[in-house]
């Protein structure tokens, strides 16, 4: 338990979990939770995790400093009046591709990619920054655990039907429902279906080894990553006459399939293309969000305080 009264909570939300620290009191405090259902509004969903995380740590941070997808045009004030009878008199906010990026490369130029469920791509360059996706399950999202495990499904569905050629995955999903022909009505009626769903994308890559379908969607995975960057890039004029620095998040690049696909329709761009190791996480780059120098990014950081 701590009694500090300063210090930065800094939170990294997902749609399949969040993590959390609090820095600059006495010691150090970190943890984890569920994620976010960015189906509703996300701000009251980020007040409540606030409220459990002070519960539980007993933690009197001043500052909160937070990135989430659905804090696309956050309204800083709303938050930091609904945290009023809290220790926080300041709140950051920022869209979940803004900490990405600040946690991969701070305030320097260049791309970063982050794919869990979602997936969202930001570029900066020396006066702007371009967003690509980031739209979420319904509109987007292209390559992302999500749409992976969403065409694995479709494919698997297809093979069951006998509309396309067999494959692995129709006996994949078969093993995780009663009933196959009733998956559809189980995922719909499932609160934590999109969660559920992006599961399934670490199965279908244990599947590309003997199945040529789990292959393709890998492959095509890749190919809309790669296509996100490259189209950053060129919006802020980056990579131009050398490639530009691109950093990869998240648990999706675990694949060692879809990380070399990646790497090599990038190099097809730009034939001496290496993609460079990123500084930290999203997490790292929520805690940057209070204290963030002027620049590009500045302008994504939505603030308030009392």
């Amino acid at each position: 338990m701590s009694d500090s009264t300063s210090g930065v909570l800094a939170i990294d939300c997902g749609q399949t979990g969040i993590s959390w620290s609090i820095s600059g009191g006495p010691g150090f405090l970190g943890g984890s939770g569920a994620g976010i259902d960015t189906g509703r509004p996300v701000e009251p969903q980020i007040a409540e995790r606030v409220r459990t995380i002070l519960d539980d740590s007993g933690a009197r941070p001043g500052v909160l400093a937070c990135g989430s997808p659905g804090l696309d045009r956050p309204d800083a004030e709303s938050m930091l009046g609904a945290l009023r009878d809290t220790s926080i008199d300041r709140v950051a906010l920022a869209h979940h591709s803004t900490t990405s990026y600040l946690g991969a490369l701070g305030n320097a130029e260049g791309v970063v990619i982050a794919c869990d469920t979602g997936v969202v791509t930001l570029a900066v360059g020396a006066d702007e920054v371009a967003r690509v996706d980031g739209w979420g399950w319904l509109a987007g999202d292209a390559g992302s655990a999500y749409w992976i495990g969403r065409n694995a499904l479709e494919a698997a569905l297809r093979g069951y039907d006998g509309r396309r050629q067999s494959t692995v995955l129709t006996e994949m999903f078969a093993d995780d429902f009663d009933d196959l022909e009733l998956a559809y009505l189980e995922l719909q009626n499932d609160p934590d279906r999109v969660a559920r769903v992006a599961s399934y994308a670490a199965k279908v890559d244990e599947a590309a080894a003997a199945d040529p379908v789990a292959r393709n969607i890998l492959d095509k995975a890749a190919a809309h990553l790669s296509e996100a960057v490259i189209a950053a890039a060129h919006r802020v004029e980056l990579g131009r006459h050398e490639p530009p620095v691109v950093c990869a998040l998240g648990t999706t690049f675990a694949s060692d399939r879809i990380k070399d696909r990646f790497v090599e329709f990038l190099a097809m761009n730009w034939p001496s293309f290496e993609l460079s190791k990123p500084r930290g996480d999203a997490l790292n780059g929520a805690a940057l969000l209070a204290d963030l120098d002027e620049g590009p990014l500045s302008s994504r950081v939505y603030r308030a305080s009392r």
